[in-house]
C-alpha cells in the first residue's frame, strides 16, 4: 500500500491515470443521457399546459444545472491527469507536503492535503 504519494511508483501513476480516465468516461456518459433534458422547451400553449411547461423548463434547468457540474469535474480531472505528467500530482498546493494516497483515491482532483483544505 502506498504511504504517500511521493513513494508513487509507475504502476501507482498508472493506477492513478486509470481512475482519472475512468471517471472522465463516466461523465462523459452522464453528459450523453443528460442532452435531451437540455432542449429548448417548447412554449406552445395548445401543446402543452402551463404546469406541464413550468416542470419542463424547471427540469431543464436542473438539466443545465448538473451539466455545469460535470464540466468543473471534467475541468479538474483534466488539470489531475497534466499534474501526473508534470510529476507534481499528490502535492498540496498550499503547504508542498503529500496528499494522503487514500484522499486521491476518493478525489483525484484534489489539490490539497486534508490539513489545508480544513484550516
Amino acid at each position: 500500500m502506498i504511504e504517500g504519494i511521493n513513494r508513487l511508483n509507475e504502476k501507482g501513476r498508472t493506477r492513478f491515470r486509470g481512475l482519472i480516465l475512468k471517471r472522465l468516461q463516466e461523465l462523459d456518459a452522464e453528459d450523453d443521457l443528460g442532452r435531451d433534458s437540455q432542449s429548448v422547451v417548447s412554449l406552445d400553449q395548445q401543446a402543452v399546459g402551463r404546469l406541464s411547461r413550468q416542470d419542463a423548463l424547471l427540469s431543464q434547468s436542473m438539466a443545465k444545472a448538473a451539466q455545469a457540474r460535470r464540466d468543473g469535474q471534467r475541468k479538474a480531472l483534466l488539470a489531475a491527469l497534466v499534474r501526473l505528467d508534470e510529476d507534481e500530482f499528490g502535492y498540496c498546493e498550499d503547504c508542498g507536503e503529500d496528499i494522503a494516497a487514500k484522499r486521491l483515491e476518493l478525489d483525484p482532483t484534489a489539490t490539497r492535503c486534508i490539513s489545508c483544505a480544513s484550516g
